[in-house]
């Protein structure tokens, strides 16, 4: 029995003439904040209010930056400004990133265990057996 794949799963379908679903929506709840503004305001300060709204809601229906829509984008900067952030440091060890007053690098090597072949087979016998006192076979 045959079955048809859906394809091209990321295009979101249009619905309302040329947009799709979220657009409507982001365009409808300008419109709507407009005219509420334009109806309840001095029309001098409708239209300074008016127009970052315009902008604002043109960017959320439209505007992708990276193929993400602006939304994801001011989502991820929210988070970025609100939440902790993680800072790996490591020294620069290069000639130019010292200076002559510079302290001089604290250097840490690491001791060598000496494993050997047989040491290491040693080792592994005595993880696999129960009783320690038998002599290896």
């Amino acid at each position: 029995m045959e079955y048809q794949v859906p394809q091209f799963i990321e295009v979101e379908d249009k619905i309302f003439g040329p947009f799709t679903l979220k657009q409507f929506i982001y365009i409808a709840g300008g419109v709507g904040v407009s005219v509420a503004i334009f109806l309840y305001t001095p029309l001098f300060i409708a239209v300074l209010l008016i127009i970052p709204i315009a902008a604002l809601t043109a960017a959320l229906a439209f505007y992708k930056i990276n193929n993400k829509t602006f939304i994801e984008v001011l989502e991820a900067g929210f988070n970025y400004y609100t939440k902790g952030r993680l800072y790996l440091w490591h020294k620069d060890t290069s000639e130019r990133s010292q200076t002559p007053a510079a302290p001089a690098p604290i250097v840490v090597t690491r001791q060598k265990l000496g494993l050997t072949q047989g040491k290491l087979q040693e080792l592994a016998w005595s993880l696999d057996i129960k009783d320690q006192n038998q002599p290896p076979v």
